[in-house]
């Protein structure tokens, strides 16, 4: 459930003139098609739907390509899972339960959750900052071996969130799934209803969302999952098993949904004005750093346009929603796979063709050595001579035989890179550190997207190679 934050970056250098509830053009639904079926084409993505809000106003909703093959016809009103875009929902059900005066913010998770590692330091708001020091139980971008198997809230916290903090609490910024599960944790035991149940009754029912459990959405009448070892044929992903993505990103509806949901924040519906701001407030560490996330979002500013962001992953799905409440204007991309960048694609191609936009860029940091172990690995991967001593436990198991055969068969055949850049800075996530490349050949540019152990001579717990747009 990786939040793909390079998302923000990205999308947040475009900014969008005063927004009008107008339609869109022939001209801007001709390009946006273009932009959509030329991306599935060049990724080997197998659907997209997507939602625009402009003026306010849901103004544009389509699908394309295959949503799942007993889907003849690619349609809007099929839900995609979701993923992390669910936390700002369960974020709003705790600051709903301190409008109700059941708790606040600023309790420790000891008073709720017992058995969590200094949970008596640890307060609801660092849970749903990502400032606790709690361990994130899923930082890969693919299903490891224990989520073959059923899970509970339970079984995730007595595993993950009993471990030693990854930092003291409100010091550091770091992804924690982990942090969103006890907090879910929390809203049922104040409320005495499941966490959907709960939305249910206090967000979506008086929003018209119709939003089901994303394990539910699985098989006739809902989209398939699909997933890619590199270049490799593109195939169906096996879902993970029931309970793994709880209140860390449970939900699976449709793009319209979503946008109904970005529309109550523009207008500060649903939810009292001071709660969406609060969500909107990027958290401060101990230090007085600013983290650029608030309460289950990504948020910041380019040249006066505030924009409220989070992506999502689930087995087999990707999706992006941002939104500029100032402009009125909001984007919605789901896309049916967990490889590639096509769903940022997508997303900022939209704004910039829906929203006229200007774009910036931002530095990076020297990454000579690490990048030159990851040219190593990705060299390895494409001559079928993978030095398992590189990986971890977790790594190893994803790179079965098919995934090697791919790997080594698709790689191989492009022949040598142009170039093998970082792309952006390291960043903590799960106790490891995230790092992007970029592989370019002569015709195409590939992603690489790596976690691995901290130190000199940590190991890969994750080296995943998908196309770029």
């Amino acid at each position: 459930m990786k939040p793909f934050r390079s998302a923000v970056a990205a999308l947040a250098l475009f900014t969008s003139m005063p927004a009008l509830a107008q339609a869109l053009t022939p001209t801007e639904t001709q390009q946006i098609d273009a932009l959509v079926t030329e991306t599935l084409a060049e990724t080997g993505v197998p659907s997209a739907s997507i939602a625009i809000v402009r003026g306010g106003k849901i103004v544009y909703t389509h699908a394309w390509g295959k949503q799942s093959p007993d889907i003849a016809q690619a349609r809007t009103d099929v839900p995609y899972q979701i993923a992390s875009i669910s936390k700002q929902f369960t974020a709003a059900a705790l600051l709903l339960l301190e409008d109700q005066g059941k708790l606040t913010l600023d309790d420790p998770v000891s008073k709720y959750v017992p058995g969590i590692t200094r949970g008596n330091e640890i307060t609801i708001r660092q849970l749903l900052s990502h400032t606790s020091g709690l361990q994130d139980y899923w930082p890969q971008d693919y299903s490891f071996a224990a989520m073959e198997h059923p899970t509970t809230p339970q079984q995730i916290v007595d595993r993950w969130a009993k471990k030693p903090l990854d930092f003291d609490p409100g010091t550091q910024w770091q992804y924690s799934n982990t942090g969103y599960v006890v907090a879910g944790m929390i809203v049922e035991k104040v409320s005495g209803e499941t966490l959907l149940d709960f939305l249910k009754q206090n967000i979506f029912s008086k929003l018209d969302m119709h939003p089901i459990n994303q394990d539910l959405a699985i098989g006739q009448g809902y989209p398939v999952g699909y997933h890619r070892y590199a270049l490799g044929p593109v195939r169906p992903e096996k879902p993970a098993a029931s309970g793994w993505l709880y209140a860390a990103g449970e939900l699976a509806m449709t793009a319209s949904d979503l946008a109904k949901w970005d529309i109550a924040r523009i207008d500060r519906a649903v939810l009292p004005a001071d709660d969406w701001q609060a969500q909107e407030t990027a958290i401060k560490l101990t230090d007085g750093k600013d983290t650029g996330y608030g309460l289950g979002v990504d948020v910041g500013d380019r040249n006066g346009h505030a924009y409220v962001e989070h992506s999502g992953e689930a087995v087999g799905f990707l999706s992006e929603n941002i939104v500029f409440p100032k402009d009125k204007a909001a984007v919605v991309v789901f896309v049916n796979s967990d490889f590639s960048n096509a769903f940022v694609t997508i997303a900022q191609g939209i704004v910039k063709t829906v929203f006229p936009a200007i774009a910036g860029s931002n530095g990076g940091e020297d990454e000579t050595v690490k990048t030159a172990e990851a040219r190593k690995v990705y060299d390895q991967l494409v001559h079928g001579q993978l030095d398992r001593a590189l990986l971890t436990e977790d790594a190893n198991y994803y790179f079965t035989e098919e995934a090697q055969q791919d790997y080594q068969q698709s790689l191989s055949a492009l022949g040598e890179p142009v170039s093998f850049e970082p792309r952006g800075g390291p960043k903590l996530r799960g106790g490891f550190v995230y790092r992007g490349y970029t592989v370019t050949y002569p015709d195409r540019k590939l992603s690489v997207s790596t976690y691995a152990e901290p130190g000199e001579n940590g190991r890969y717990e994750q080296f995943l190679v998908a196309p770029m747009s």
